[in-house]
């Protein structure tokens, strides 16, 4: 959100007059970051759920008509059923009817019926890729005519190719010494397939005479075979689980990887891999869902198997001349995602809604 939101506050951006709902604690933040935009603190009750879907249906519509919003927008699925203005709404993934087995009963129903319900009474949905918005079509019967499609971009001031020094500092603060190394970076869901990456790592690496560790980065999540696999892991190799690195280290955590490595059952669009490519790593995915949009010719593909998983990364781990020909390829391709063009799309949207909904 913060790319998109800084993209629309931009000098030359899309013509657009912001006012941005923050929570308390980023208020001054966002402030900063827009200073042309007027920004204002939601009360101090929205930091928890219940209370924010409450607000959303109650005090936002009133906010925006105080302000003379003439589109509102919401960011996560949810949105007000009466705003007063023509609303639009992000729908960010359609895993919750792909994948549902990847998440508890409580939050798969709550998301289920919180896309259902914006698909039908929003004015428009974004979404962040061609893959999310052929489900929804095909899941749920949306109209595609009220469906956009925003890429996301990616920072490329904070995701970029790292000097030696900046991978020789996520090193040292890892411990890996002169050991290579395997990434995985993003939150540990059950989604995200790290139990079966830790598997097929361990099935490529188990008889090199030099090992590369495997790290794995990121929020805990909620997997507890995550914790399984690892106990599984042979004693002569090393499994990293740093927690969450410091945003200046992750060009250098990414960027110094021998691989990065992603084997999703599915996203809604794949920021991860693109932040990745962005810092110049050969990427390992799935073809699920929007996983090839992003990546395209210049990610090497495996499947959620492990024993598959274990034969693609031992490949790619064979072969030097590949892994540079797809950081590079990775790395062109990335530049071709930009917050920009999201707000463009954005503001496009917006400007639909504004003139589908009569005075």
């Amino acid at each position: 959100m913060d790319g998109l939101l800084g993209a629309l506050g931009e000098a030359g951006g899309p013509a657009v007059e912001l006012a941005v709902v923050s929570l308390r604690t980023d208020h001054e933040r966002y402030r900063r970051m827009l200073p042309t935009a007027e920004v204002i603190a939601a009360p101090a009750a929205v930091a928890h759920r219940p209370a924010r879907l409450a607000w959303e249906q109650t005090g936002l519509p009133l906010l925006a008509q105080q302000v003379g919003a003439d589109v509102l927008h919401s960011p996560f699925y949810t949105c007000p059923l009466r705003a007063g203005c023509p609303v639009t709404v992000t729908v960010h993934d359609a895993t919750f009817f792909t994948e549902p087995e990847h998440y508890d009963k409580s939050r798969r129903t709550f998301f289920r019926s919180a896309i259902k319900t914006s698909l039908r009474r929003a004015d428009r949905v974004i979404v962040p890729s061609k893959a999310t918005r052929d489900e929804l079509i095909r899941l749920l019967d949306a109209d595609p005519t009220r469906i956009d499609v925003a890429y996301h971009g990616v920072d490329h001031a904070a995701f970029h190719a790292p000097t030696e020094e900046e991978k020789a500092r996520v090193r040292a603060r890892l411990g890996l010494g002169g050991s290579g190394y395997v990434a995985f970076l993003g939150a540990k869901e059950p989604r995200k397939n790290v139990p079966n990456l830790i598997r097929g790592w361990v099935r490529a690496v188990h008889d090199l005479p030099n090992p590369p560790a495997l790290v794995v980065a990121g929020g805990q999540g909620h997997d507890d075979d995550i914790d399984r696999a690892a106990a599984d892991v042979p004693g002569h190799l090393r499994l990293l689980r740093p927690g969450y690195l410091r945003y200046a280290d992750l060009p250098g955590f990414l960027g110094g990887a021998l691989v990065a490595a992603y084997p999703s059952y599915g996203e809604g669009f794949g920021l991860p891999i693109l932040e990745a490519m962005a810092c110049g790593a050969p990427v390992l995915t799935t073809p699920r869902l929007s996983l090839p949009e992003v990546g395209g010719d210049a990610v090497a593909y495996t499947s959620e198997d492990p024993d598959q998983i274990g034969i693609d990364l031992a490949a790619l781990l064979d072969d030097e001349s590949r892994r540079l020909t797809l950081a590079k390829a990775g790395f062109d391709r990335a530049k071709e995602f930009t917050w920009q063009s999201s707000a463009e799309v954005h503001v496009a949207a917006w400007s639909r809604a504004s003139r589908g909904r009569p005075d």
